[in-house]
């Protein structure tokens, strides 16, 4: 089957993840040493979707780079990514199967398979989050519609977030690394509390999922997490429907802040994770940001500060004194940092996955996924994307679940006595 493949592309879109070239230079290896010849394009979809024929044809060296061993050899360990990244999305006019055939609607999808067929690609793979997943779906449902003679670009999928909420695979390459980064600093953060006897409310990436929230709890030893997955607790009826009250949470939160101290502990680390802004009463997400895919920058809303206001505030009128509760976000130190051994692996056999869905197995469609110890398994797009919504759904913890379990159950656990004087 690889003699069907001469040349193929290979794209990196969205959000950066530890681990990014250990998949681009297993990917290019695999098709190197095959003898098909490897394109990388630079900062994903950005060029792709303003070519045209005359005024804005794709150039090597600066909208792409053609690989070469000595480019990716020695690369499976940096940090960054070799091609760059963007967060352009060519379907955001598609909201519909019909619209892949609206010459209107699916312009910038056209304009990406025209570069690559002015390319002489045959091959694109694909490497982003459900969102790029979704573009790589409408590529191949937009080739659908062509003409029997037109040519076609086989499309595979690599799963990359670090949010590991992909459906179709249980972990995704640079989830491990980032809860590494970001739950040592949770282990800072802790003693710094336990030293001043106050408390950090410590929002983490994610976006929807709580998967991030509650591998860095577990791992940075913290006093209680809240996902979003746990959101039904402090949620309350709103004319816009089903919200989660902010006033509700923290007063939960200061539950345990008023019992600790009853069993004397004065300091602690409360996780929560960024999808809860979403949960939001409209009047207090107001006219946040959003990016090309129409996500609202959760960062910007920035929850953990109004928590720990509201904590410091509610303190005080509980019990007459003062505790210091200040708030940190952590992901963007965690999205290029130095990947873990095991995202390393993971990334290296998606790569060389994507290698052998297309020239050993002649798949197309398919997003390349692992099961057990890195076996290769290869998922129909169908069975991602909604045939009709063309949207894929997002993998939540599942309450009562062992690993939500796990959680609960390590939550403040194993704390040495506070021997420091409360305040």
């Amino acid at each position: 089957m690889s003699a069907t493949i001469r040349r193929v592309g290979i794209i990196f879109s969205g959000g950066p993840a530890p681990a990014a070239n250990a998949v681009i230079s297993a990917a290019a290896t695999s098709f190197l040493t095959a003898g098909v010849e490897v394109i990388g394009f630079f900062h994903g979809y950005s060029n792709l979707v303003d070519y045209h024929p005359v005024t804005h044809r794709l150039l090597p060296g600066r909208h792409y780079r053609i690989l070469t061993e000595r480019d990716v050899q020695g690369l499976r360990n940096q940090r960054g990514i070799i091609l760059g990244t963007a967060r352009t999305n060519p379907g955001r006019d598609v909201k519909s199967p019909e619209h892949l055939s609206d010459p209107a609607r699916n312009a910038p999808i056209r304009h990406v398979y025209e570069a690559l067929i002015d390319l002489e690609i045959d091959a694109l793979v694909s490497i982003g989050g459900d969102d790029t997943l979704k573009t790589a779906n409408h590529l191949v449902r937009f080739q659908n519609h062509l003409p029997d003679e037109a040519r076609r670009v086989r499309v595979v999928h690599l799963p990359k977030t670090i949010d590991n909420d992909y459906r179709g695979i249980d972990f995704t390459f640079g989830f491990f690394t980032a809860v590494d980064v970001m739950a040592k600093e949770l282990l800072n953060l802790r003693a710094d509390a336990m030293a001043t006897a106050s408390y950090f409310v410590v929002e983490t990436m994610g976006r929807k999922a709580g998967w991030l929230a509650y591998g860095v709890a577990i791992a940075g030893e913290a006093t209680r997490v809240i996902g979003v997955e746990d959101a039904e607790a402090y949620m309350v009826e709103r004319p816009e429907g089903r919200r989660v009250d902010l006033s509700g949470l923290v007063d939960h939160l200061l539950d345990v802040i008023v019992e600790r101290e009853d069993n004397g502990y004065h300091h602690g680390i409360f996780v929560l994770a960024e999808g809860l802004s979403e949960l939001l009463p409209d009047e207090q997400l107001g006219d946040v940001e959003r990016d090309a895919h129409g996500h609202i920058s959760l960062g910007n809303l920035d929850l953990g500060r109004a928590v720990a206001a509201a904590l410091t505030e509610r303190y005080t009128s509980r019990t007459g004194r003062v505790k210091k509760c200040k708030s940190v976000q952590l992901g963007y130190e965690s999205r290029c940092a130095e990947p873990h051994a095991f995202d390393v692996m993971l990334g290296s056999q998606l790569g060389i996955g994507a290698y052998r869905a297309l020239c050993e197995e002649g798949l197309d469609g398919h997003m390349v996924s692992v099961s057990g110890q890195l076996d290769l398994v290869y998922v129909p797009f169908a069975d991602l994307v909604d045939p009709n919504t063309l949207v894929t759904e997002v993998r939540f913890i599942e309450p009562g679940s062992d690993f939500h379990r796990l959680a609960r159950f390590l939550e403040a656990r194993g704390e040495k006595p506070d021997w420091l004087p409360g305040r």
